[in-house]
């Protein structure tokens, strides 16, 4: 069923992707009945055949694509395995979290503390307070007038909903009408774009052989390092040795923070993209998010309340292949770098926007996060059994989000090659839940087939035994005070790298062309550390 779903993605973009090999050896076993695995294997999939099928337009020759469904899955669980010197960074603020309320559930979201002050704010409580007072103050409101309350102070909150209720609200009508990944051509843009047409440098595509910046085998079964070079950015790849520069030459402007928007940039950047990701000094971090999606990037920082640094924005844009946008719709438009500014200042762009609730219906131009789309949506209802709220086993709408932004990102970049033009795609938290409770559920105690004849290969013995075994409920085994991520050990996936920030643990990036593997040329930078130049 995988490939299937794989295709389909490549359909929804508007090109016909290459076949994709599955591996799904010693698969892990998350606690969710909803088909995460399949979700994680098809996103990475797409996006990664998407980069071979351009990689072809770009350069010729054959094509071998193939992804590993635990080596998808452990990218979705990066932050959870992603370590400096040895120590996960704090990504959770102390009153972030669930709470029950006079007639069920809400989520507040205080990572950032001007979302702090303004839960504090709508519950009617002074800045000192701490998570006793919280869970008082929620326990004679109801949710809806808790979430409304909190969202008017210009905070972070979300009320439990079941699938029922999401699908009669007016933002889940909106979400329904939408496609998973909107794609359309913008006026103007010029027309097909040549071979060499990508970014400055182009024509180097394919031939950087550089070493990952200091990448280290770290219990892998694959070792990056391994194999003879040959000159052309290739090593024997029968281990997996090998590196993929197939974006070589392609500007990104990343205009992103947290995950969903910066593990699309991420993801370009590790196909050989040149992502330059723009930040602010006066605008908050989750430092640890920050380093955790920075590998491959640079990072330049401007103020666009200054017209200095709008000028510096506009000359970036100006320069740049794909603008990936990740702020809250309507935020970068009063600064003017609205889609339409950035198309006219740079014809032939792909504009892509990543947001919570996918820019159309009442709440449009909500604030959100992962966690607070899986409580609206009914994710967390349904993972809960309808009593409390229990999430996924990650954050897999922020995951799959990036992800199907970056194939988005790379399907326009192949449109504008064949067709011409600009290019605008739009994805969202709330359209991936719906495409996660479209894909169904797995059946408890049985193995679930992520592809077609293969599973009958499992069954003779094959090498390829695509098959998940679900293995319960989330919140059964979360209430024996279990894992919820997985029942196999993924550790092994990780790599090591050294930065100014110290050595750093984290989860290579899945996926393999011609038998290369995508990698990191760099280590995350210091939030501003380079010039806002190309």
């Amino acid at each position: 069923m995988v490939r299937e779903v794989i295709d389909e993605l490549g359909r929804g973009v508007g090109v016909a992707l290459p076949p994709v090999r599955v591996v799904a050896d010693e698969m892990p076993s998350p606690r969710t009945a909803f088909r995460v695995v399949m979700a994680a294997t098809a996103v990475v999939g797409a996006a990664t055949a998407a980069v071979g099928l351009l990689a072809r337009q770009r350069h010729g020759g054959e094509l071998d694509v193939q992804v590993d469904a635990r080596e998808a899955w452990a990218a979705f669980l990066d932050e959870r395995y992603f370590q400096v010197d040895g120590v996960r960074p704090a990504v959770w603020g102390d009153l972030s979290g669930d709470y029950r309320t006079a007639d069920g559930w809400v989520r507040l979201h205080c990572n950032f503390g001007h979302h702090r002050d303004a839960a504090l704010r709508a519950l009617g409580l002074g800045p000192g307070a701490g998570r006793a007072e919280v869970e008082a103050a929620c326990g004679h409101r109801g949710a809806v007038e808790i979430e409304d309350a909190v969202i008017a102070e210009q905070g972070c909150a979300a009320a439990m909903r079941s699938r029922a209720e999401w699908a009669e609200h007016p933002q889940g009508h909106a979400v329904a009408g939408e496609p998973l990944i909107g794609v359309h051509r913008l006026d103007g843009g010029g027309g097909p774009v040549h071979a060499g047409g990508e970014g400055q440098d182009a024509g180097r595509g394919g031939q950087d052989v550089g070493r990952g910046g200091g990448e280290v085998r770290r219990g892998g079964r694959d070792d990056l390092r391994g194999g003879q070079e040959d000159g052309l950015g290739e090593r024997d790849g029968r281990e997996g040795g090998g590196v993929v520069r197939e974006l070589d030459g392609v500007r990104v402007l990343d205009l992103t923070r947290v995950i969903a928007g910066p593990v699309a940039g991420r993801v370009l950047a590790g196909f050989g993209a040149e992502v330059l990701r723009v930040g602010a000094a006066h605008l908050p971090e989750v430092d640890g998010l920050v380093l955790c999606t920075g590998f491959g990037k640079r990072s330049c920082e401007l103020d666009l309340r200054a017209e200095e640094g709008r000028s510096a924005l506009r000359r970036l844009v100006a320069g740049a292949d794909v603008v990936v946008r990740g702020y809250r719709p309507g935020a970068l438009e009063r600064w003017g770098f609205g889609v339409e500014e950035i198309s006219a200042a740079r014809p032939g762009v792909v504009c892509v926007d990543v947001s919570a609730y996918g820019g159309q219906g009442p709440w449009g131009t909500r604030r959100g996060f992962d966690s607070l789309v899986q409580m609206v949506s009914g994710i967390a209802h349904e993972g809960g059994g309808g009593v409390r709220p229990v999430p996924l086993p990650a954050q897999v709408l922020d995951h799959a989000t990036g992800w199907l932004a970056a194939l988005g990102a790379v399907a326009g970049l192949s449109r504008r090659r064949a067709e011409g033009g600009s290019w605008h795609v739009e994805v969202s938290l709330a359209q991936t839940a719906h495409w996660l409770d479209r894909l169904g559920r797995e059946v408890p105690g049985k193995d679930v087939a992520l592809g077609g004849s293969m599973v009958e290969r499992a069954k003779r013995g094959g090498s390829m035994a695509e098959h998940v075994n679900p293995g319960g409920s989330a919140a059964e085994h979360v209430g024996r005070g279990g894992s919820m991520a997985a029942d196999v050990d993924l550790g092994d996936l990780t790599q090591e790298m050294e930065s100014v920030s110290g050595r750093l643990t984290y989860v290579r990036q899945p996926g393999m062309i011609n038998r290369r593997r995508p990698y990191w040329a760099s280590p995350p930078p210091l939030r501003g550390e380079h010039p806002p130049s190309w």
